[in-house]
């Protein structure tokens, strides 16, 4: 496609072809609660023309509204009351540095310490943003065309964060006549590419823009942006705020820390099938290393974890206990075809990418002279052990791997330590097949606890 192809399309740039001018308003009193903001506009800024846009400051407008807050002057009592302010305004904490948190508000916006600022006040006082930032640049919208006879456009902006990069900008919090948005999607670049879901945020565009003549510390709270030619679509500021699944960062990092440790368990299920996709040995290596983090008795490690990674080792195993099997199965009485059946079942071990065979030793066991102890020294062993399964599970499904664990090994440990070349004091404890499940698994819900737990 040739670059004349934009021509075609019906898709305007949203940068006008040509220069725009940033100009300050000043001469603005400081505001209080209940003062005229539109009317101060309109006596400080005579010449607003139509199709201007004004960038205010959301302090003064959080000023004009009475949402001012009384405060200690005393620094730690301000910053106690600031902390509870923060708390009050948030629905949501998304991370937490230091003393710095990150919120979101019930507007949506997501910043820090919930908007509550100390800044550009009375030292007695604290601001909260605006209660309905975009009702508040419409009805200011509305009186400056009232007072003034113009049609301008309204963004109110407040400072904010990016996240990974340093140092802070404006952004749109309120919006009233203006897309707040332009959208690119079907339109073609200047090399005949077609953009597919470019859409710049012209609001907050024009947040920043303004800052560079309002500044921090001269006192000019309002900008106007002249020059740019838009269109009402009427949009407002919250269309600028990417809630829930569309967000691929809806979660802070607080949140999903605590998310991933509350799903972690959850996240183990027995996955049958696999993908093609090799497991990297890292991984494996470091799901063991943190299974061994298990419990186990008299500082021991009573598990070891054999990985077998020869095919033709693998199996000479799985084809002499599917024998022992058959034989355990017709000597139970079952029928040539219920015999298959059942050994259709271990089919997952020749199968899967990677095999481990789990099994409890007894290094470090205590010995006794009576056998009620020596049994009960075994069942904790083999208790430890198994809590070291559970944790390479576990360990694998928070990497991504999936795994099913097959008790078959259990039913045959002679064959296993002889065909292994293991101690006669190994016991293995099942075999686990490990892989990428062909479809990642969903945490399974916790089950119900009333039949299992005993409240004495």
């Amino acid at each position: 496609m040739s670059p004349d192809a934009t021509a075609s399309t019906d898709v305007r740039d949203h940068a006008p072809g040509r220069p725009i001018e940033i100009i300050p308003v000043t001469g603005l009193p400081e505001f209080r609660p209940g003062d005229d903001l539109a009317e101060a506009i309109a006596a400080a800024a005579p010449w607003l023309v139509d199709g201007d846009i004004l960038v205010v400051t959301s302090k003064i407008v959080s000023k004009a509204e009475g949402r001012i807050v009384e405060s200690p002057t005393d620094p730690d009592a301000r910053d106690a009351l600031r902390r509870r302010l923060v708390t009050q305004e948030a629905v949501r904490v998304l991370a937490r540095k230091g003393r710095t948190l990150i919120t979101e508000n019930r507007l949506g916006i997501v910043q820090a310490a919930s908007g509550i600022d100390g800044s550009n006040v009375d030292s007695g006082e604290l601001a909260l943003l605006p209660e309905d930032p975009d009702a508040s640049a419409a009805g200011l919208r509305e009186r400056l065309r009232s007072l003034l006879g113009v049609t301008v456009a309204v963004v109110v902006t407040d400072t904010m964060g990016r996240a990974w990069r340093v140092g802070q900008t404006d952004a749109a919090i309120g919006a009233a006549g203006l897309p707040v948005l332009h959208g690119y999607a079907g339109s073609h670049d200047s090399q005949g590419n077609e953009l597919f879901v470019t859409s710049v945020a012209l609001a907050d565009e024009l947040a920043a823009a303004g800052d560079l003549v309002k500044g921090k510390l001269g006192g000019v709270p309002v900008a106007v942006v002249r020059g740019l030619d838009t269109v009402d679509d009427g949009s407002t500021a919250q269309d600028l705020i990417r809630r829930g699944e569309e967000d691929l960062f809806r979660l802070g990092a607080d949140e999903a820390l605590e998310q991933g440790r509350r799903e972690a368990l959850l996240l183990r299920r027995s996955v049958r099938t696999f993908s093609a996709e090799p497991v990297d040995p890292e991984d494996l290596r470091d799901a063991v290393a943190d299974a061994l983090t298990a419990p186990a008795p008299h500082h021991t490690r009573p598990v070891r974890f054999v990985w077998v990674r020869t095919e033709q080792v693998r199996r000479r195993l799985l084809d002499r206990m599917r024998d022992r099997w058959a034989d355990d199965l017709a000597a139970d009485g079952l029928d040539a075809a219920a015999i298959e059946r059942r050994l259709a079942r271990g089919a997952i071990l020749y199968d899967a990418p990677e095999v481990l065979v789990p099994f409890w030793v007894p290094d470090g066991a205590h010995t006794y002279p009576d056998a009620r102890r020596t049994a009960a020294e075994a069942t904790m062993f083999t208790v430890a052990a198994g809590a070291a399964v559970q944790g390479l599970l576990v360990a694998l499904a928070v990497r991504g791997l999936g795994s099913c664990w097959i008790g078959s090994t259990i039913f045959a440990p002679d064959v296993v330590r002889e065909e292994l070349g293991l101690p006669a004091d190994w016991s293995p404890l099942g075999a686990i097949a490990v892989g990428h499940p062909l479809t990642a698994p969903e945490p399974r819900e916790p089950a119900s606890a009333d039949a299992a737990l005993l409240e004495l």
